[in-house]
């Protein structure tokens, strides 16, 4: 009896001990639980929000970094202070109106009766950002938000126009800008389109912080079937240094003329190349016009119709602000009329890049640019002279671009065409670019 009662009492006493294991087991797993989430951060900026008090904002017309300062309980020794010391990485006078910028808080600050923050964060555009400390080692530095490239492909049949098209498919416009004004431009004329022409692109669109859609980075390759043609595009860069990319056709012939057709998309020739023009306010009086005008919105962008070299980026009488570029010992262009010139003298500048923005400055009756075209050091009409090729791929290059580009095209070929076809990303490259700040 009295062993019957040990024994009894033995397995009361281990089950109440396996018991009170299993519970701090339990206790453990959920002390783990709680240490992960924990652990767990919310990055922005290279921050851990979590740590901080986050007040988000937007410079205002009229703002300035001292004025932020100041409403943020930070006086004006230590504003000097901190305007002195990031001079070098940033300059505080280029806040535009608009653009979103950060303040953070230490959450000891709480305490405080007049709380200052931490830290600035200033967001010039979606992309980059600059970041100034402005407690104890004052410092500050640029960064960019992690970029992440989406490659797709796509198909269209045309029915009416590509912009339609592409609406209908739910695909950007950009697209339509990509290929008619720098793939094809020289090859199809896209205002002549042929219902039934069709084509396909491998495009890459570009994502920042993985939700935020940043356009078409560029289009890798395209085929067009247009009036019974056959017309392949394969991007290709020719030079490294300078970065120069073109595109060429599957036999490696560049695509593109030397020059583009116009400095400006989407606009009208409001007055062309005409020596014999006159005009009724100066009693049609003869008043050669040397220049093709492209009516155009204050601040359009204007582009380089072909790289060169800038020798001219100035403002002189009727001519307003202009920029002239020298793109070889026989071919000029001048821009006219600008309301902003963004290139200096001695830059070198590709083709497509923007040179300034149209605007009113000089001798004009309204918004354009005066397109001028030398050559040989005579102003003429662009649309008349037999303009050169764009430079032709060099023989050392042409063998690695025919291997670069068979296993694009035989991809390309393996796109099928359908009306309602569905974009399919092929391939997600991210790019973070964070600086991580403990």
């Amino acid at each position: 009896m009295q062993l019957k009662r040990l024994i009894t009492i033995a397995v009361i006493a281990v089950s109440l001990y396996a018991c009170k294991e299993d519970n701090t087991a339990e206790i453990d797993y959920e002390k783990e639980e709680a240490e992960i989430v924990e652990e767990e951060k919310i990055l922005e900026f290279g921050f851990d929000i979590n740590n901080y008090i986050v007040k988000r904002d937007t410079i205002q017309r009229g703002d300035s970094f001292g004025e932020i300062m100041q409403r943020n309980n930070i006086g004006y020794p230590n504003i000097f202070q901190i305007a002195e010391a990031t001079k070098d990485t940033f300059d505080i006078r280029k806040l535009h109106p608009g653009r979103p910028f950060t303040l953070l808080y230490s959450k000891e600050s709480e305490k405080d009766s007049l709380p200052s923050p931490s830290t600035f964060i200033y967001q010039p555009n979606q992309e980059e950002y600059v970041v100034i400390g402005l407690k104890d080692s004052i410092h500050a530095y640029t960064s960019k938000k992690p970029i992440t490239y989406v490659e797709k492909t796509a198909t269209g049949i045309i029915e009416s126009s590509i912009s339609k098209t592409l609406e209908e498919k739910g695909l950007s416009q950009r697209l339509a800008y990509k290929m008619a004004d720098e793939i094809y431009a020289w090859t199809i004329d896209f205002r002549r389109l042929q219902k039934g022409d069709r084509f396909k692109v491998i495009y890459t669109d570009k994502y920042i912080d993985d939700t935020i859609y940043a356009g078409i980075q560029n289009v890798k390759a395209a085929y067009f079937e247009h009036n019974g043609d056959s017309l392949y595009a394969f991007q290709f860069e020719t030079d490294s240094i300078k970065g120069i990319v073109d595109y060429f056709n599957e036999d490696a012939k560049n695509l593109r003329r030397a020059f583009l057709k116009a400095p400006v998309q989407f606009s009208r020739i409001s007055s062309r190349y005409n020596l014999k023009r006159r005009i009724a306010v100066y009693g049609y009086k003869v008043r050669p016009h040397k220049g093709t005008d492209f009516a155009a919105p204050i601040g359009t962008p204007i582009m380089a119709t072909a790289s060169g070299t800038v020798v001219e980026s100035t403002r002189r009488g009727g001519n307003g602000k202009y920029v002239k570029i020298r793109h070889n010992d026989t071919y000029s262009t001048q821009y006219l009329h600008m309301s902003k010139r963004l290139v200096e003298k001695g830059e070198f500048v590709k083709q497509g890049d923007i040179i300034g923005k149209v605007g009113m400055t000089g001798n004009t009756g309204g918004p354009h640019v005066c397109y001028r075209f030398w050559k040989n050091g005579q102003q003429v009409d662009p649309f008349k002279q037999k303009l050169p090729e764009a430079k032709p791929i060099s023989d050392s290059l042409k063998v690695k671009y025919l291997d670069h580009i068979k296993p694009i095209k035989q991809r390309l070929d393996n796109i099928f065409f359908l009306e309602a076809d569905p974009i399919q990303p092929e391939n997600t490259i991210t790019e973070d670019l964070n600086i991580d700040i403990q």
